[in-house]
């Protein structure tokens, strides 16, 4: 009867670290392979795809404030810098950017839409859809009508939303608001088109709107 013995813990062990010099051999070759692959001119970045809104920029705005911005190929460009590159531009709200294989991007845009304009008149930034305040060149500016808003700063949002609320009933007077503030200590004033200022007084906008809406019955009896 023949007995197979147990290899000495020795020559176990030596056939133990010559498996695993071996894997990491071949690792370190993969790693070197890779490396080089990486590398290779093939997937250098040769092209930017972009979509979506570009109703204010061009392909030579976007490559004159991005593309300075840009290091390294396919695999090692850094997506969440490239992003923040694209969302620097000038009325660029968000931006989405992926690889495309072998060497481009895809970036999807999203412009601001303004609705107004921010703080004081001749220094005034700008009021997205969203009541997100942004800087851009107010030349650019489509509409030559926007109102006028201001208020302490991260309320642009509520400013906004006040002047959706009063704006219609302004409307049933004919009578527009061309600038609606609220000041640091919560009161309300609001510019009308005729040149007439009124104090709207402290309160939350429900409240501002009821005064608004006793105002306008007063003026029409």
């Amino acid at each position: 009867m023949t007995q197979t013995l147990p290899a000495p813990m020795d020559v176990r062990l030596m056939n133990i670290a010559s498996v695993l010099l071996g894997l990491a051999f071949v690792g370190m070759l993969a790693a070197l392979g890779i490396g080089w692959l990486v590398q290779q001119n093939l997937f250098r970045l040769t092209a930017i795809k972009v979509r979506g809104d570009v109703s204010h920029n061009n392909a030579v705005t976007l490559r004159a404030n991005v593309v300075p911005r840009l290091h390294g190929n396919f695999f090692t460009v850094d997506l969440a810098g490239a992003q923040s590159a694209f969302e620097s531009v000038p009325w660029v709200r968000r931006a989405v950017v992926q690889r495309e294989f072998p060497n481009r991007l895809r970036v999807v845009l999203q412009e601001h839409r303004a609705i107004a304009y921010w703080g004081q008149e001749g220094d005034a930034h700008l009021v997205n859809t969203h009541g997100e305040v942004f800087e851009a060149n107010t030349g650019d500016v489509e509409s030559e009508d926007l109102p006028l808003l201001s208020g302490p700063d991260g309320q642009a949002a509520l400013v906004l939303d006040g002047y959706r609320r009063l704006s219609p009933l302004f409307d049933k007077i004919d009578a527009h608001i061309e600038h609606l503030e609220l000041t640091g200590r919560g009161s309300w004033r609001a510019r009308l088109d005729d040149g007439a200022t009124l104090e709207l007084g402290h309160g939350s906008l429900e409240e501002i709107e009821s005064r608004v809406t006793r105002f306008g019955t007063t003026l029409t009896q």
